[in-house]
């Protein structure tokens, strides 16, 4: 079928999009940059122009497609941009299925977070369940909503992979590692292949229809076990820890934190603390894809931090 796309350029989106051409599907990509290629393209995928934020901008261009895929998502906001988790997550979910709506689109397959909830504790989780309950009630024939934990892969030149950027901000250049807490939260990574195979098969299995899926790894991990897997891919062995209070920490990052002037935001830093695991069951039995371990050998892709 023909496939619209959103989030083409970004981390998930690279695989997604090759996953979408690798099943036989014509894929039309929303970007906000046009004349700057995609990291995947042959004579199946094509570029729009438009701004998520501005439905005119990109009205008109879903006609003839059957199906949106719709990955967009931040996990900062910039409110002096007017990029904020309400407007990208909430509204641009509502622009993206009123077009659909308009087109005649009658499929949908939804990237939403695991933690998404009306009572989460960050705005992030609260506008991606707000986006996920859009798509719940806007009537297409066909929807599915993934909710993926923590997503890891060689994110071939894409900002924002968190493997990549711990290895790169924390455990290559610290002889200590300074840890949030006591470093026994946990988390589950998912493997990036295994989302687009999942989002790929969802058009077309019936199943899927009218499903919200956790997906996630085979196992959860403290995050101090985390550090340890990169650590043993970048070197062989594990590093020492220093555990910081949580109550110092949670004081800094909410100052400097918010101005930029660290690389974790308040709203990450409790989520961080949160954890992010969940049951997947449901996720590797409705789809065909493999239970990917997270590590060493899975996250080898790390040697090539600077």
């Amino acid at each position: 079928m023909k496939v619209y796309m959103t989030g083409a350029t970004g981390f998930v989106g690279r695989y997604v999009l090759q996953a979408l051409r690798a099943a036989g599907h014509e894929v039309r990509c929303l970007v906000r940059r046009p004349d700057r290629p995609l990291p995947f393209e042959d004579e199946g995928v094509e570029k729009v122009g438009g701004d998520l934020l501005r439905p005119e901008t990109f009205a008109g261009t879903l006609d003839g497609c059957e199906a949106v895929v719709h990955l967009v998502g931040i996990i900062a906001e910039r409110p002096r941009q007017g990029i904020t988790f309400d407007a990208v997550h909430r509204r641009g979910t509502l622009h993206m299925v009123e077009a659909a709506q308009q087109a005649g689109i009658s499929r949908f397959i939804h990237m939403s977070a695991n933690g998404a909830r009306p009572d989460g504790t960050t705005a992030y989780q609260t506008s991606k369940w707000e986006a996920e309950e859009i798509v719940r009630h806007a009537g297409f024939a066909h929807w599915t909503i993934f909710r993926p934990s923590i997503i890891f892969g060689d994110p071939k030149g894409a900002p924002m992979e968190f493997v990549m950027e711990l290895a790169r901000r924390l455990v290559r250049p610290f002889p200590v590692l300074p840890v949030f807490g006591d470093g026994q939260y946990r988390l589950q990574p998912v493997a990036v292949e295994v989302v687009a195979a999942a989002f790929a098969q969802a058009l077309t299995r019936p199943e899927a229809h009218g499903q919200t899926y956790c997906v996630a790894g085979p196992q959860p991990l403290t995050y101090d076990e985390i550090l340890d897997v990169i650590a043993r891919a970048l070197r062989g062995r594990p590093k020492p820890k220093l555990h910081l209070p949580l109550g110092p920490v949670r004081l800094l990052v909410g100052t400097l934190g918010r101005i930029g002037l660290l690389p974790v935001t308040p709203e990450q830093l409790a989520m961080l603390i949160e954890g992010n695991t969940c049951d997947p069951s449901a996720f590797y039995r409705d789809f065909d894809v493999p239970q990917v371990p997270f590590t060493p050998e899975t996250i080898a892709y790390v040697r090539q931090a600077a």
